[in-house]
């Protein structure tokens, strides 16, 4: 049975979100246009960077995690990583502006560290992660979790991962006062939210297998509107995914049967911790969309 072959994140715009994405990111230009016609000098143009160094050093002393999960990239991996990186950036740049897009691709990177972490702890074998331009990024498991508790640590620690890189984003903003951390927060929490929607292939799917797989059913009831409503391609290859996996879960419930066999009190606290990073994730989002709405 090979019931996890990729893990990672997953960016899917909904529209409203992504409209509210690019009314931050229209925000920013105007704001950064004006700050520096008004204060063109090297002292501003240095606290731009600053900020953003700010940034990598306070995500980076803080979590001794991510250098666990970079020991296990050999150089090639390096390579395959740094490249796709660099690619995505260059993509996202286009778009949102190279600062925003760089903020981007970090967080998304953290998100995978957070899986690499922990995919490192079970003793597995991966790939090296590898970004996709407006698809987000995976790591390919070479060897598969021994059941699905496992399966659901390696897959919670990338929200978990992710939804500390958003909060370090918005203390950023909150202290310097640059709106493009409150838009990389933002978008931080909603993608690692969206992730953890319990369908499978997604993140919250993969947790969902060691909770009930009832959970997936719940998933798909929320995941098919979002389809109808945004007809977004890969929202559509998700849910396609995701009703196959839980077609055949309920048509032959015996099949990995030992896989799935998880004390209850483990999965209790897998559900505790699933429905608490669920929340966390989901009150971040909400408290800054309401806060960069237009006061009417």
């Amino acid at each position: 049975m090979r019931p996890l072959r990729t893990t990672g994140m997953r960016g899917v715009p909904v529209s409203d979100d992504a409209e509210h994405i690019e009314r931050l990111r229209r925000e920013l230009a105007r704001q950064e246009a004006a700050e520096q016609a008004a204060h063109a000098t090297p002292a501003k143009r240095k606290a731009g960077l600053a900020g953003i160094g700010a940034l990598l050093l306070a995500i980076l002393s803080k979590a001794k995690g991510l250098l666990v999960g970079l020991k296990f990239l050999s150089l090639g991996k390096v390579l395959t990583t740094g490249g796709t990186m660099l690619l995505s950036i260059g993509v996202y740049a286009m778009a949102f502006g190279l600062p925003f897009a760089a903020g981007f691709v970090l967080l998304i990177f953290i998100h995978e560290m957070g899986h690499a972490v922990w995919i490192r702890r079970h003793g597995l074998r991966a790939g090296a992660p590898v970004f996709i331009p407006f698809v987000g990024a995976m790591i390919a498991l070479k060897d598969q979790p021994r059941n699905a508790r496992v399966e659901a640590e390696i897959a919670i620690a990338g929200p978990i991962a992710g939804g500390l890189g958003a909060l370090a984003c918005w203390g950023l903003g909150l202290a310097t006062g640059r709106p493009i951390f409150a838009a990389l927060a933002y978008t931080g929490f909603f993608l690692n939210l969206f992730n953890c929607l319990p369908v499978s292939p997604l993140d919250g799917g993969r947790v969902a297998a060691a909770i009930s797989r009832w959970l997936w059913i719940a998933g798909l009831a929320v995941a098919l509107p979002l389809v109808v409503w945004s007809h977004h391609p890969i929202l559509i290859v998700i849910v396609i995914l995701g009703g196959v996996r839980a077609f055949k879960s309920f048509r032959s419930p015996e099949e990995g049967q030992a896989y799935y066999a998880i004390a209850p009190h483990v999965r209790w606290a897998i559900a505790a911790i699933y429905f608490i990073v669920v929340v966390v994730l989901a009150g971040g989002a909400a408290v800054l969309h309401q806060a960069a709405a237009p006061v009417a």
